[in-house]
């Protein structure tokens, strides 16, 4: 993995509070978690959070809502599923990127240091903005796009073995895990559409129903929209889910190739 950067708008010059865990708790386990108020005009510092592990559920965004509920009304972070389903509560934990509700508190170090995910402005404490994230996901057109008409009455179909070639790309829960552990996107983010959005990219690429393959790689076709990946797999590492964002990239490229000839 490359090495960890902090959000775009983190200068970190002081540690802030200490919050005790209950009297009399014996396993306790000390987590450093990022704050930052802007509204507020706080400067960004760490409150260190003890835990009493016996009286806490096993993972770390079991730790954060005990945090929240017990000892700081303030904390802000993003959770809703907590099945590794909905990717609201990804973060980085440990200088990784991944998911609170499926990341283990025993899999973490002894002091668990807890911040947004990289190289993203923060709106607050451990919520980043995805305004733009969301835009460039926009700006692929992540529907099926068609010239001829539906069957009426009927569904476009496919071949078994046509709808088991988007396996490992529908899967995307678009946490961004991936594209905020690319340091390629890190330096190039207002370009390079990074893993996840050329991932999801290729979703539609790969699907035999959709009909605009040729507009779909016209508009990524560029030098820095596509060409930017420089396969260091640090998203591949960082997905949640298992899947391997680099490996859709080059099938892209794959694609753009093979026109040209």
């Amino acid at each position: 993995m490359a090495e960890f950067r902090l959000p775009k708008n983190s200068r970190i010059k002081n540690t802030g509070k200490v919050h005790k865990a209950a009297t009399g708790a014996t396993n306790i386990k000390r987590f450093k978690v990022y704050r930052y108020d802007p509204d507020a005009g706080q400067n960004p510092h760490y409150d260190t959070f003890e835990i009493d592990l016996d009286t806490c559920g096993p993972m770390v965004l079991d730790a954060l809502i005990k945090m929240k509920s017990e000892q700081d009304s303030s904390l802000t972070f993003r959770r809703s599923c907590r099945e590794g389903i909905c990717g609201s509560c990804s973060m980085n934990m440990d200088g990784k990127n991944g998911l609170a509700c499926t990341t283990a508190i025993e899999d973490c170090k002894s002091e668990v240091t807890i911040t947004p995910l990289p190289h993203m402005e923060v709106i607050k404490d451990l919520v980043p903005d995805f305004t733009h994230f969301y835009a460039q996901y926009s700006s692929i057109k992540p529907w099926l796009q068609t010239v001829t008409p539906a069957p009426a009455g009927k569904e476009r179909l496919q071949s078994p073995a046509d709808r088991e070639k988007l396996d490992g790309l529908y899967e995307c829960i678009l946490c961004a895990c991936c594209s905020t552990s690319c340091p390629s996107y890190w330096w190039n983010s207002d370009k390079f559409l990074g893993p996840a959005i050329l991932l999801q990219a290729y979703r539609w690429l790969a699907d035999s129903r959709d009909e605009m393959t040729g507009e779909r790689l016209d508009d990524l076709e560029d030098p820095f929209r596509l060409y930017r990946c420089h396969t260091i797999m640090n998203c591949a590492n960082a997905c949640p889910k298992g899947l391997n964002p680099a490996k859709a990239i080059a099938e892209i490229k794959k694609m753009e190739a093979e026109r040209i000839v």
